[in-house]
């Protein structure tokens, strides 16, 4: 791979993703692309950028987006998280049960263990959430762990040592020796492909939005973009969870202040104030 075909392959991802990566990670890149040029029969790098280039390439592309995301993920990861959604759910619920709507984001899903486990904390405290006007989006860039996500099967391993009662209840073993996902916990989820830098398409506001170790790929605007974004589309007093490894933007003060490890609650503060930082469209 040429200087010249690894900016032009970066500078691809990054436009289309917002993941940089920099010239420490070139060999990462290489290993992961050498599979795709196996695959589609190609010896250089030179052609699989034509590919790229394509009218014919989308296909490639989004195979582009799946070998370059890291999906590490598991249950109930950084349980501080779930402690705090838990304290949270009665009060959620009741809005429900008074006929309010609820609604529930999680932004880079990868295989569903997040909002799997989202939903059984819930479920956990008020069973009959299933009933209620209570819902969780799970979005992911990358379409094949989507696919998996939706399928909510998972390996005995993936579950790790410790099983917490609220999920337990709600697997149940497959012929295979896998695990299944209760349909209790799938219907309050709807899994989409997303990718957060381009069009959202829908128009609803959120109660809480889980986007973790998801903006670590991001270069410095490109996160506080998205963070201002997310402002837009959380409700007054609602909140933000980021990863353990993430920290909000102080510019970004006037609109979320810290409430816990971090999570972020969204103040009043009109965002309409100060004008949007993202396309106008996009939203």
């Amino acid at each position: 791979m040429t200087d010249a075909q690894f900016a032009a392959i970066t500078q691809r991802i990054h436009r289309e993703t917002g993941i940089v990566i920099g010239a420490a990670k070139r060999s990462m890149l290489i290993s992961r692309l050498a599979h795709r040029l196996r695959h589609l029969g190609l010896t250089d790098f030179a052609a699989y950028i034509r590919v790229l280039d394509s009218v014919e390439g989308e296909e490639e592309r989004h195979a582009l987006i799946s070998a370059i995301t890291t999906n590490v993920t598991r249950f109930f990861r950084e349980p501080h998280h779930f402690d705090a959604l838990s304290e949270m759910a009665l009060a959620l619920v009741a809005r429900a049960r008074a006929g309010g709507r609820v609604r529930i984001w999680s932004a880079g899903c990868s295989t569903g263990q997040e909002p799997y486990s989202i939903a059984a904390t819930l479920v956990d405290r008020a069973p009959e959430i299933t009933q209620l006007d209570l819902r969780i989006l799970a979005t992911d860039i990358d379409a094949k762990v989507i696919e998996t996500a939706r399928r909510g099967i998972y390996d005995q391993a993936s579950l790790g040592q410790d099983v917490p009662v609220s999920l337990r209840r709600h697997l149940q073993e497959t012929p295979d020796g896998r695990l299944a996902v209760s349909s209790d916990l799938r219907s309050l989820i709807r899994f989409e492909p997303l990718n957060l830098l381009g069009i959202w398409p829908f128009t609803g506001q959120f109660d809480i939005v889980f986007c973790r170790n998801v903006v670590i790929y991001f270069d410095a605007e490109t996160r506080h973009s998205l963070w201002r974004r997310f402002s837009s589309r959380i409700l007054p007093q609602g909140q933000l969870f980021l990863g353990h490894s993430e920290r909000m933007d102080p510019r970004l003060d006037p609109y979320f202040e810290p409430c816990g490890i971090t999570r972020y609650r969204r103040t009043d503060r009109n965002l309409a104030e100060d004008g949007p930082s993202f396309p106008v469209g996009e939203t």
